[in-house]
């Protein structure tokens, strides 16, 4: 027979094995606590709280925003228990909620006392930015993120840690807004406080450039902003300020006027430096040649600087020797390094008139020693206008053909000019070079000899010329001459007969030839005035002083009878 000892439990002992049993069941539902880190699998992460089971929670929950998580097994930390042993025996167990509880508690205190806490931009949201504080995400809006500088590109805030205020809290809705700005304020405050106690009219300063306009710079003095005019950067005229100052670039500034009621700065940059004009005659004179470079075109002149340090000018005129210049971009280019001559020099305009044209021989002063009238050039057109054709006739002389000058035939004028263009090659003859003026005159019709002028020479004034009726009208005749080299003329009525009364028209036929006396020459019509009156006058004469007078007392027609009779 086996004998058995029962052991009786005090009530003690009883008591403290119960004790033993729920000592880590203290933990309640709705509450933080600290729990053991067991296993990490599968992404999830199983926790000891000291209850009858563990709990689970996601690896995700163990992660900030944009980073990594970095926990092991046996690692100790805080969740907050949703729910003890429910009815599947599991505990549910949030390390977000953890986090979020004890990091609201935080920043509620940091809100209160109105203290500075630190954030971490994670995402790019409409209107700001995503900021993990703690845990507890917050939106810090995109007009909260800078005072001092304008950002361009918010993605380089993000994952850097930002000091920020708490402008809101609301703790039911979840709602955290913050700012970057209000500390910036602060801040500036306080400089432009300290900075408005040294600042008078000629201090100089450093300052960082801000912004760069049309019309000048405004320049960040460390809580307190100023402007630089356009015209107060550099001695020199500038087109546009960011042609000599960069964003952002830290440069010295001299305080020109300071109004301390509206804290607002004038500031200069030239005046950091001697004005040139001061001494410009000890470095310029008159008639020098200098060397300057090109900063500016428009259509009436060349800006330039000279020596870095003085404006100057050269007007159309001055560019070039031909009497129509070209534009001034046909001549230089901006940042161009060109000699010049100084023509004068400006105090009131502060500018130096200068001239490119004048460092080289005037060419009308040798274009008589190169060409003489009626010599022959082949050249080419670099202009047409209306009223005749512009060519070549040296590098910077253009010489003109006006239209009357195309044809001896002037209605044939219009329709050649019409057919010229810019760059085709032509000869031309001179046929006047004047110096003084600058002027050259060209003909083309002068290569050949007048059909006119020809026909003049071969049948002089007062000859008899035959020809033939092309037309008829009530003020005469016209008359062809010669047909090939389209010599006209032209009979007046008065000029038909030296008898009044057979001044007739009628009486003529298209076709017919007749006789007549060339008496001048219509320069404007390029035609012969004739006369057949003239004609019978002369032939009276010789009938006269051949056979007879009138003293005789016979009449012309028993004269003229008796000659026809023979």
């Amino acid at each position: 027979m086996n004998s058995q000892t029962n052991t009786k439990v005090s009530n003690s002992e009883y008591d403290e094995l119960i004790t033993n049993s729920f000592k880590n069941s203290t933990a309640k539902e709705k509450s933080i606590t600290s729990g053991k880190i067991i296993s990490i699998e599968n992404d999830i992460v199983t926790i000891d709280v000291g209850l009858k089971s563990e709990g689970r929670v996601p690896l995700s929950e163990f992660s900030r925003p944009g980073q990594k998580s970095e926990i092991d097994v046996g690692d100790e930390t805080e969740v907050f228990i949703e729910n003890v042993d429910n009815a599947n025996g599991e505990t549910l167990l949030s390390r977000e909620k953890a986090v979020k509880q004890k990091a609201w508690q935080n920043l509620q205190l940091s809100f209160n006392e109105n203290k500075v806490v630190t954030g971490i931009p994670f995402n790019r949201v409409k209107g700001g930015m995503s900021v993990d504080l703690d845990g507890v995400v917050a939106f810090l809006p995109g007009s909260q993120i800078e005072t001092r500088q304008i950002i361009k590109d918010t993605k380089e805030l993000l994952n850097k840690p930002l000091e920020l205020m708490i402008l809101k809290m609301d703790k039911y809705r979840g709602n955290i807004v913050v700012s970057r700005k209000a500390i910036t304020e602060n801040e500036l405050k306080e400089q432009r406080s300290e900075l408005l106690k040294n600042i008078k009219e000629g201090s100089i300063i450093e300052g960082k450039v801000k912004n760069i306009t049309d019309y000048g710079a405004f320049i960040d003095l460390g809580g307190i902003d100023g402007l630089v005019h356009v015209t107060d950067i550099s001695w020199t005229k500038i087109n546009n300020p960011s042609d000599i100052l960069e964003l952002n670039s830290t440069i010295k500034v001299k305080v020109l006027k300071f109004d301390e009621e509206l804290s607002r700065l004038s500031l200069g940059i030239k005046q950091l430096t001697e004005n040139p004009w001061d001494t410009v005659r000890d470095n310029i004179k008159v008639e020098d040649k200098i060397f300057c470079k090109v900063v500016n075109l428009n259509d009436n002149n060349v800006n330039v600087t000279i020596k870095d340090s003085f404006d100057g000018t050269i007007t159309l005129n001055e560019l070039s020797w031909l009497k129509k210049p070209p534009h001034p971009s046909k001549v230089v280019n901006i940042n161009d390094e060109i000699e010049v001559i100084v023509l004068e020099i400006d105090d009131e305009k502060k500018r130096i008139n200068c001239s490119l044209k004048r460092t080289k021989d005037n060419p009308w002063d040798k274009l008589k020693d190169n060409f003489n009238i009626n010599d022959t050039l082949d050249t080419e057109i670099v202009n047409i206008v209306d009223f005749g054709i512009f060519v070549k006739v040296v590098d910077e002389i253009d010489g003109m053909v006006h239209i009357s000058d195309l044809s001896w035939d002037e209605k044939e004028c219009e329709k050649i000019i019409k057919e010229f263009s810019k760059g085709d090659k032509v000869k031309v003859k001179i046929l006047d070079i004047n110096a003084e003026k600058e002027r050259i005159s060209l003909g083309i019709k002068h290569l050949k000899n007048d059909p006119i002028q020809d026909y003049i020479n071969a049948n002089p004034i007062n000859s008899k010329v035959t020809g033939k009726v092309i037309n008829i009208d009530e003020k005469g005749l016209k008359i062809e001459l010669d047909q090939e080299k389209q010599i006209y003329g032209y009979i007046k009525k008065s000029n038909l007969s030296n008898d009044k009364n057979e001044n007739k028209t009628d009486r003529f036929a298209l076709e017919e030839n007749i006789d007549s006396v060339i008496l001048s020459v219509e320069n404007k019509s390029r035609s012969l005035n004739l006369s057949i009156k003239e004609l019978e006058i002369r032939d009276e004469k010789e009938a006269l002083s051949k056979y007879g007078s009138s003293a005789s007392g016979a009449s012309l027609g028993d004269i003229l009878g008796s000659v026809l009779k023979k």
